[in-house]
Protein backbone atom coordinates (compact mmCIF):
# COMPACT_ATOMS: atom_id res chain seq x y z
CA UNK A 1 0.00 0.00 0.00
CA UNK A 2 1.07 3.56 -0.72
CA UNK A 3 0.08 6.74 1.07
CA UNK A 4 0.44 9.99 -0.82
CA UNK A 5 0.64 13.57 0.40
CA UNK A 6 0.66 16.58 -1.92
CA UNK A 7 2.11 20.00 -1.13
CA UNK A 8 3.11 23.16 -2.89
CA UNK A 9 -0.23 24.57 -3.95
CA UNK A 10 -1.19 28.18 -3.48
CA UNK A 11 -2.35 31.41 -5.06
CA UNK A 12 -0.39 32.75 -8.01
CA UNK A 13 -0.94 35.37 -10.69
CA UNK A 14 -1.37 34.39 -14.31
CA UNK A 15 2.00 33.76 -15.89
CA UNK A 16 3.51 32.61 -12.62
CA UNK A 17 4.89 29.26 -11.56
CA UNK A 18 4.36 26.66 -8.86
CA UNK A 19 6.01 23.37 -8.07
CA UNK A 20 3.85 20.66 -6.59
CA UNK A 21 5.33 17.76 -4.66
CA UNK A 22 3.81 14.42 -3.78
CA UNK A 23 5.58 12.43 -1.10
CA UNK A 24 4.88 8.72 -0.88
CA UNK A 25 5.20 6.37 2.03
CA UNK A 26 6.20 2.76 1.68
CA UNK A 27 9.21 1.02 0.24
CA UNK A 28 7.78 0.24 -3.18
CA UNK A 29 7.29 3.72 -4.60
CA UNK A 30 9.58 2.96 -7.51
CA UNK A 31 7.24 0.20 -8.68
CA UNK A 32 4.35 2.56 -9.38
CA UNK A 33 3.60 4.69 -12.38
CA UNK A 34 2.41 8.04 -11.06
CA UNK A 35 -0.04 10.62 -12.28
CA UNK A 36 -1.25 14.13 -11.55
CA UNK A 37 -4.91 15.02 -11.94
CA UNK A 38 -6.91 18.15 -11.23
CA UNK A 39 -10.48 19.01 -10.47
CA UNK A 40 -12.04 22.40 -10.97
CA UNK A 41 -15.25 23.37 -9.13
CA UNK A 42 -18.24 21.71 -10.73
CA UNK A 43 -16.14 19.66 -13.10
CA UNK A 44 -14.90 16.09 -13.24
CA UNK A 45 -11.40 15.17 -12.23
CA UNK A 46 -9.16 15.28 -15.28
CA UNK A 47 -5.78 13.92 -16.25
CA UNK A 48 -2.85 16.35 -16.25
CA UNK A 49 0.39 14.37 -16.46
CA UNK A 50 1.86 10.95 -15.76
CA UNK A 51 5.18 9.18 -15.63
CA UNK A 52 6.27 5.58 -15.76
CA UNK A 53 7.79 3.88 -12.73
CA UNK A 54 11.33 4.69 -13.87
CA UNK A 55 10.48 8.21 -14.99
CA UNK A 56 11.72 7.36 -18.45
CA UNK A 57 8.44 8.23 -20.17
CA UNK A 58 6.05 11.06 -19.49
CA UNK A 59 2.59 11.97 -20.73
CA UNK A 60 0.64 15.23 -20.70
CA UNK A 61 -2.77 16.49 -21.55
CA UNK A 62 -2.61 18.84 -24.52
CA UNK A 63 -3.48 21.97 -22.56
CA UNK A 64 -0.35 21.75 -20.38
CA UNK A 65 2.22 20.55 -22.89
CA UNK A 66 5.21 22.87 -22.95
CA UNK A 67 4.19 24.47 -19.63
CA UNK A 68 4.12 21.63 -17.10
CA UNK A 69 6.80 19.05 -16.36
CA UNK A 70 6.34 15.87 -14.33
CA UNK A 71 9.36 14.25 -12.74
CA UNK A 72 10.12 11.81 -9.96
CA UNK A 73 12.87 11.00 -7.53
CA UNK A 74 12.61 7.35 -6.56
CA UNK A 75 15.25 7.74 -3.84
CA UNK A 76 13.12 10.40 -2.15
CA UNK A 77 9.86 8.64 -3.04
CA UNK A 78 8.52 11.89 -4.45
CA UNK A 79 6.90 12.94 -7.68
CA UNK A 80 6.84 16.57 -8.79
CA UNK A 81 4.81 18.75 -11.10
CA UNK A 82 6.55 21.92 -12.23
CA UNK A 83 3.93 24.32 -13.54
CA UNK A 84 4.99 27.37 -15.53
CA UNK A 85 3.03 30.03 -17.38
CA UNK A 86 0.00 29.30 -15.23
CA UNK A 87 -3.39 30.45 -16.47
CA UNK A 88 -6.71 30.93 -14.66
CA UNK A 89 -8.04 27.77 -16.32
CA UNK A 90 -5.35 25.80 -14.44
CA UNK A 91 -7.17 26.54 -11.19
CA UNK A 92 -8.33 23.50 -9.25
CA UNK A 93 -7.43 20.91 -6.68
CA UNK A 94 -4.44 18.90 -7.83
CA UNK A 95 -4.13 15.26 -6.87
CA UNK A 96 -1.33 12.80 -7.27
CA UNK A 97 -2.09 9.15 -7.75
CA UNK A 98 -0.33 5.81 -8.06
CA UNK A 99 -1.40 2.90 -10.23
CA UNK A 100 -0.65 -0.79 -10.00
CA UNK A 101 -2.15 -1.89 -13.27
CA UNK A 102 -0.81 -1.63 -16.78
CA UNK A 103 -3.92 0.19 -17.96
CA UNK A 104 -4.27 3.66 -19.36
CA UNK A 105 -2.33 6.49 -17.75
CA UNK A 106 -5.14 8.90 -18.62
CA UNK A 107 -8.04 7.18 -16.86
CA UNK A 108 -8.71 7.96 -13.19
CA UNK A 109 -10.19 4.47 -12.76
CA UNK A 110 -6.78 2.89 -13.40
CA UNK A 111 -5.25 4.52 -10.32
CA UNK A 112 -5.37 2.77 -6.98
CA UNK A 113 -4.00 5.28 -4.48
CA UNK A 114 -4.75 8.99 -4.18
CA UNK A 115 -3.51 11.89 -2.13
CA UNK A 116 -5.79 14.40 -0.42
CA UNK A 117 -5.12 17.12 -2.97
CA UNK A 118 -3.62 20.59 -2.92
CA UNK A 119 -5.39 23.75 -4.08
CA UNK A 120 -3.96 25.78 -6.95
CA UNK A 121 -5.56 29.13 -7.68
CA UNK A 122 -4.43 31.29 -10.58
CA UNK A 123 -5.69 34.86 -10.63
CA UNK A 124 -6.05 36.87 -13.81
Amino acid sequence: QVQLAESGGGLVQAGGSLRLSCAASGRTFSYYPMGWFRQAPGKEREFVAATTSSGGSTYYTDSVKGRFTISRDNVKSTVYLQMNSLQPEDTGVYYCAAKRSSGSFFDTRQYDYWGQGTQVTVSS
